[in-house]
């Protein structure tokens, strides 16, 4: 299966501002990439690419005053199958896991897992520990959340989604994660392209989506707490502890976002 993905970004900058940009496809990607990633800003500025902490591709400019676009456009070779689910994959306990995933068990900027233990605990010590535990909480947020566009706030906590009961995808990642975490299973946030391949189409305009990774039984494993059921064609972009390490743009200053698309569907 061959996937288009890319996206278009206007921002207007009162100010020359420094900018953080992750937007380019995860490495782990690169390899089914029909060609190179059309990646553009105008006007144009010098970009320096590194590799942050978590893996990522990451790029740096000094964004000039005025207006600035960014675009992509790529397209990608995918298995056309629905995620992975391993239903027997069980919990490791905190001492026998790697240290390298011990991170993704502590609380972080969006995800409060002192502020929601007792909750966790309460909801779902009752479901087996490992797979089903981490699908109970699924289940849980895809069943009490409601989504919405007009719930979106940048600064929404997993304590709040909580509270409030609403949010976007972000929101049900985060509180997800932070169950995960509090029950001692590890869970990173993850974001990407994930297109109506398969499903019905969904007339709301298309954006980035997020969703998040367990790791049980030695390997991470795609869970989706919004949408609660496989999906086709998911295209990795970054992964980290919550939305803070993989904001596709962070401007130090003012930057004011004008228009913004985002595409990816299935092309003969």
């Amino acid at each position: 299966m061959l996937i288009r993905i890319g996206y278009d970004a206007v921002f207007h900058l009162p100010a020359p501002t420094p900018m953080l940009l992750v937007l380019n496809v995860h490495p782990s990607r690169f390899p089914s990439l029909r060609g190179l990633e059309a990646m553009e800003v105008e006007p144009h500025v010098p970009m320096w690419f590194y590799t942050d902490s978590f893996g990522n591709t990451c790029s740096r400019i000094l964004a000039p005053a005025g207006e600035i676009r960014f675009s992509n456009d790529a397209v990608v070779e995918d298995n056309g199958l629905p995620d992975p689910a391993a239903p027997n994959a069980i919990q490791y306990p905190v001492e026998q896991l790697p240290p390298d995933v011990l991170q993704f068990l502590m609380a972080s900027r969006y995800c409060e897992v002192d502020l929601l233990k007792d909750d966790a605990w309460r909801l779902f010590s009752h479901a087996a520990p490992g797979w089903p535990r981490a699908q109970a909480i699924c289940d849980w947020c895809h069943a009490n959340i409601a989504f919405g566009y007009e719930f979106a706030r940048n600064t929404k906590t997993a304590a709040e989604v909580f509270r409030e009961r609403q949010g976007v995808c972000r929101d049900f990642t985060h509180l997800a994660i932070t169950f995960c975490r509090c029950l001692n299973i590890p869970a990173r946030y993850v974001t990407g392209y994930l297109g109506d391949i398969g499903v019905p189409q969904d007339p709301a305009p298309m954006d980035f989506s997020a969703w998040f990774e367990v790791y049980l039984g030695g390997a991470w494993w795609t869970m989706d707490a919004r949408h609660n059921t496989p999906r086709i064609g998911r295209v990795l972009m970054a992964r980290g502890r919550d939305a803070v390490d993989v904001a596709l743009t962070t401007a130090f200053g003012v930057a004011e976002l004008k228009s913004f698309k985002v595409w990816t569907y299935e092309v003969a």
